[in-house]
């Protein structure tokens, strides 16, 4: 393959991700629900292998950081509560977003996705981070747990 990734981001695609990215972090609060939606969005519906994504927000809900934690095939991802929990600490979040796409194109979360979901918020919890909302991304749809009274 002389080299080159299986999976590279067009430089127009790259630039729309740091303009959404600059935009949910320079907000005086997470006011625009739409600009993480939208980020989301560009960082995981294109991708041709799940990808388990944390977005660390502060006390005032002000993004922190966007992290990509796992990655797996095609159909799954491995996701380690205790990781998110140490990353959750490290970086002194208050809650969290948590994402991840399905490659399948199909948004509905599966019973292992709502009870990942209820792991990871029982673990944060302990810990007094909360769970915002957990999205599934893909190529047409970001599907909101919270939206959809999954959380």
């Amino acid at each position: 393959m002389n080299g080159i990734s299986l999976y590279t981001r067009a430089p127009v695609v790259q630039q729309a991700l740091n303009l959404l990215l600059c935009e949910v972090r320079e907000a005086d609060a997470l006011a625009s629900p739409d600009a993480v939606r939208d980020y989301l969005h560009l960082l995981l519906a294109d991708r041709p292998h799940e990808v388990f994504t944390v977005v660390f927000l502060d006390a005032q809900h002000r993004v922190l950081e966007a992290v990509e934690m796992f990655r797996g095939s095609l159909t799954q991802t491995s996701v380690y509560p205790r990781e998110v929990v140490i990353e959750a600490l490290a970086r002194q979040a208050a809650s969290v977003i948590l994402a991840h796409n399905h490659p399948s194109g199909h948004p509905e979360p599966s019973q292992a996705d709502q009870a990942l979901t209820r792991s990871l918020q029982l673990a944060l919890a302990m810990v007094d981070v909360r769970v915002l909302d957990h999205f599934v991304v893909t190529r047409s749809t970001v599907l909101s747990f919270a939206e959809r009274g999954l959380m």
